[in-house]
C-alpha cells in the first residue's frame, strides 16, 4: 500500500510534520492501517477558524523587506504553496507546517473594522501599507468573505496607499478601488510568477491562479493604469531557473514595468516539506535541486541572515543576480520599487489632507 501522504489531491503539502513546538513526535507507520490502496482519503476539506486578533496593522522591522507595514486577514493559506516560507508560522497555532497551513485557515473578521481604528488614530502617520507580507490576501475563500476589499475599501476612503502582494487573479476584482488609487500614485500591485510551465504550476503551487491567468491579471491592471510588477518568486535552481528571462519578457509584454526576484528560502519545516514535494512530485530533480540550493546557503538548505536570506550567496546566486539584471534591462523592467505617495492621505471628514 503506498504511503497515504502522497495521495492528497489538490495539496502542495503531503504530510503534517510534527510541530518543533511540542513535545510529542509522531511517525506515520504503514503496518498499523488496514485500508486498501481506494480507501486512503484523497480529499482533504479545509476548515475556516475564526481569528480574535485585536490589531491587523503589523510593523515589520526586517532591514530586507522593502515595506514597513502590512495587513494579513487570513492566517495559513490554502494555495498550498509547496515552498512557502509561511508555513512555519502556524506552528505558533498549534499546529503543523504541513497540510495543517493549507487546510486549517484562520480568518480575521474584524480586519476592516480594526484598520479603520488604526487609520484614525492620529498617532498614525499615513505610510504605505501592504496586503500581505505572509500570507496572500486573495486566497480562494477571499471571493466569499471579501475581507481584502473591505480592507482596500479602508485604505481608499483615507486615501492611505498601499500595495498588494498576490499570485491570484482574483485580484483584478478589486480593479475599481485599485485605478483611482494608483492615479494618485498610492496603489501598486506585485503578482508572483514561479513558472511558467502550466502542468508544474498546478503541481507546485494547486490552490491558486495558473501562470496565464495571472500574466492577464499583470494585463487588466496594467490597461486600468494600476502600476503592476512581477516577482520571479521564488527562483528554484535546477527546477525554475531557466524559466527567469522567459518570465521577464511575458511580464513586460502584459504591460509590467517593475520586476524583482527572489531564491527559494526553505526554513524550518519548510526543507522538509519541500523535499518530500521533490520525492512525489518531481523524483528525477530531487538531489539535483537540493544540492544547488544548498550551494548558494552556506551548505545548508535555509539561510537566516538578513539580506543574505533574501538573495543567497555563491556562484548559483551571483548567477541569478546577473540574470535578473541582464534580462530587467533588456525587456525595460525596473527594478522593485515600492515607493508610494501617501500625500492624499485624508481623515474622513477632515476638510485638508494630512499634509
Amino acid at each position: 500500500m503506498k504511503d497515504p501522504r502522497q495521495n492528497i489531491r489538490g495539496r502542495g503539502a503531503s504530510s503534517n510534520p510534527d510541530n518543533r513546538f511540542q513535545k510529542e513526535s509522531r511517525e506515520f507507520d504503514p503496518e498499523g492501517l488496514s485500508l486498501d490502496e481506494e480507501d486512503v482519503p484523497v480529499l482533504l476539506r479545509t476548515e475556516f477558524l475564526t481569528d480574535a486578533s485585536r490589531s491587523i496593522v503589523t510593523e515589520n522591522k526586517s532591514p530586507d523587506i522593502g515595506f514597513r507595514f502590512s495587513v494579513n486577514p487570513y492566517r495559513g493559506c490554502e494555495h498550498g504553496c509547496a515552498y512557502c516560507y509561511a508555513r512555519p508560522t502556524h506552528e505558533y497555532l498549534g499546529y503543523s507546517a504541513g497540510l495543517d497551513f493549507e487546510s486549517k485557515i484562520f480568518v480575521k473578521e474584524k480586519a476592516p473594522e480594526l484598520l479603520k481604528e488604526k487609520l484614525l488614530s492620529k498617532n498614525w502617520k499615513p505610510e504605505a501599507i501592504f496586503l500581505s507580507g505572509i500570507t496572500d490576501c486573495y486566497q480562494p475563500i477571499e471571493r466569499k468573505l471579501q475581507l481584502t476589499r473591505r480592507c482596500l475599501e479602508v485604505l481608499a476612503e483615507f486615501k492611505n496607499p498601499f500595495g498588494i502582494i498576490t499570485k491570484n487573479h482574483l485580484v483584478t476584482r478589486d480593479v475599481d478601488l485599485l485605478a483611482p488609487m494608483a492615479a494618485l500614485d498610492a496603489a501598486l500591485v506585485m503578482v508572483s510568477v514561479t513558472t511558467l510551465d502550466e502542468k508544474l504550476g498546478a503541481d507546485l503551487e494547486p490552490r491558486t491562479s495558473r501562470p496565464s491567468a495571472r500574466l492577464k491579471a499583470v494585463e487588466t491592471l496594467a490597461r486600468a493604469g494600476v502600476r503592476v510588477g512581477v516577482n520571479v518568486a521564488p527562483v528554484i535552481p535546477g527546477l525554475t531557473d531557466h524559466e527567469m528571462p522567459g518570465i521577464l519578457k511575458a511580464a513586460s509584454e502584459a504591460g509590467a514595468v517593475f520586476a524583482g526576484y527572489t531564491p527559494v528560502r526553505l526554513p524550518l519545516a519548510v526543507s522538509p516539506l519541500f523535499s518530500e514535494w521533490l520525492e512525489v512530485h518531481r523524483p528525477d530533480r530531487k538531489e539535483k535541486v537540493l544540492s544547488l540550493v544548498r550551494q548558494m546557503r552556506g551548505g545548508k538548505l535555509n539561510e537566516a541572515e538578513f539580506g543574505s536570506r533574501m538573495r543567497g550567496e555563491g556562484p548559483i546566486a551571483e548567477h541569478l543576480k546577473q540574470m535578473f539584471h541582464l534580462y530587467a534591462r533588456k525587456y525595460g523592467l525596473n527594478e522593485k520599487d515600492f515607493d508610494l505617495s501617501a500625500e492624499s492621505f485624508c481623515r474622513p471628514g477632515d476638510q485638508l489632507s494630512f499634509f
